[in-house]
């Protein structure tokens, strides 16, 4: 609960970080924004004071509408100043948007005295955020009138155009933003889920194999009960017997540890062991054990002691599962130990002449419950716990597990477990 907290917090917290940099990025483009939107304002205030110096039919149309003289134009002063505005408004317009501003503005066209002014209809109306842009003119106009001449360009809500222009930037950064919350919600829903479904998965095998402790208790009872009153032909099939039913205990109790591993609830009670003679006496049973089988086996232990820090239960049920798992995948088996020191490991090889793991197998043969398959088909009976157990107690030492093999050129399973200097 505490990791998931953790996640979570993390998770909170390279979100705000991530709006929080996509924040500043915003800033530091509008700014670029305006600063580019300023230069086009400034080359298209160029263009229109240009263009108004001069003496032609646009001038001079506005100088008659801002001397109120009507006397060449056979019309009210009201019609010539909104012929004026129209005209003007329109002249200005083409400048902005050949210069690449293409936003809503308004203007006003007055003396510095305001002794004389224009101001279209529409108007967009003043607030906090307005931008006026004061062009002063030159040529025929102030001339015209004898004052200074200034023509305002006013433009309302610009944030909102330099976002409009952003929108390349701002909506996919959203758009990703999105994804990315979406994406981890779920990938949060669907561990949940696993880890629920896991839980679930893991109180039934608990239940199952305590269930089995029982029988398998009494079946240990009676095999002990048969021993002792058996006659001297009957011992050898009661010492199978008795090999059979430990190695059914064994199997539960790495169902149970598997589970108790996953949970974390299991600590290794690792001890200062030599563990050469327990592996000899391991190989001497499974040899004994697997002597009717018709199975072909051979050991070769290097000699000395192998001393190693860990713990001889879980030890030993690795190694029985690499046995085992040789027997099953051949014919004819022939499987061979071989152990020995090296570079400050103890490597312990089983190898076998079954029909070999494909490349693509080998990656996936020590996740939990998975098995290699032949078509449809499951040759030999098994639940894909094995190897998974052996990866879980082997990586508990400190150690590591490898794999050679080859489709038809059978199979060597190798694992290392540092050895220990401290008596």
């Amino acid at each position: 609960m505490r990791r998931r907290g953790l996640y979570i917090a993390l998770f909170v917290i390279c979100l705000i970080g991530l709006a929080v940099v996509q924040y500043q990025y915003l800033k530091v483009g509008l700014s670029l924004a305006k600063v580019q939107f300023d230069r086009k304002i400034g080359v298209a205030s160029e263009s229109i004071i240009q263009d108004l110096s001069n003496h032609n039919k646009l001038t001079f149309l506005m100088g008659s509408a801002l001397l109120e003289d009507n006397s060449f134009f056979k019309t009210s002063v009201d019609s010539i100043q909104d012929a004026s505005n129209h005209f003007l408004k329109d002249f200005v317009k083409a400048r902005l948007v050949g210069n690449g501003i293409d936003t809503d503005f308004s203007y006003s066209l007055h003396t510095r005295d305001s002794t004389y002014f224009l101001n279209p209809s529409g108007r967009l109306e003043k607030d906090r955020d307005m931008v006026i842009y004061p062009i002063e003119l030159s040529g025929y106009l102030p001339e015209l009138l004898d004052k200074r001449l200034v023509l305002d360009l006013k433009f309302n809500n610009l944030n909102t155009y330099f976002l409009s222009k952003l929108n390349g930037l701002t909506l996919p950064s959203l758009i990703f933003i999105a994804g990315i919350i979406i994406a981890t919600i779920w990938a949060i829903k669907a561990y949940h889920w696993q880890r629920s479904l896991l839980s679930t998965t893991n109180k039934f095998i608990d239940n199952l194999t305590h269930e089995l402790k029982t029988p398998v208790f009494s079946l240990g009872l009676a095999t002990k009960i048969l021993e002792e009153n058996s006659v001297e032909g009957q011992r050898p099939i009661v010492n199978i017997m008795k090999q059979q039913i430990k190695r059914l205990s064994g199997h539960i109790d790495k169902v149970m540890e598997l589970s108790s591993l996953e949970a974390n609830k299991r600590v290794f009670k690792m001890e200062q062991v030599d563990f050469q003679p327990y592996l000899k006496n391991l190989c001497e049973e499974f040899h004994c054990l697997i002597s009717m089988e018709g199975v072909s086996f051979s050991y070769n232990l290097e000699p000395g002691e192998y001393k190693i820090k860990g713990e001889i239960f879980h030890l030993e049920n690795a190694v029985n599962n690499l046995l085992d798992n040789a027997k099953k995948y051949s014919d004819n088996p022939e499987v061979v130990l071989e152990a020995r020191k090296s570079g400050g490991e103890l490597k312990i090889s089983v190898c076998d002449n079954g029909e070999g793991i494909s490349k693509k197998d080998q990656t996936r043969i020590f996740t939990k419950y998975y098995r290699i398959t032949n078509g449809n088909l499951h040759d030999v009976k098994g639940y894909g716990l094995g190897l998974n157990y052996v990866k879980e107690v082997i990586e508990a030492h400190q150690g590591n597990v490898a794999i050679d093999s080859a489709k038809g050129k059978g199979t060597k399973i190798t694992i290392s477990i540092p050895i220990s200097d401290v008596g």
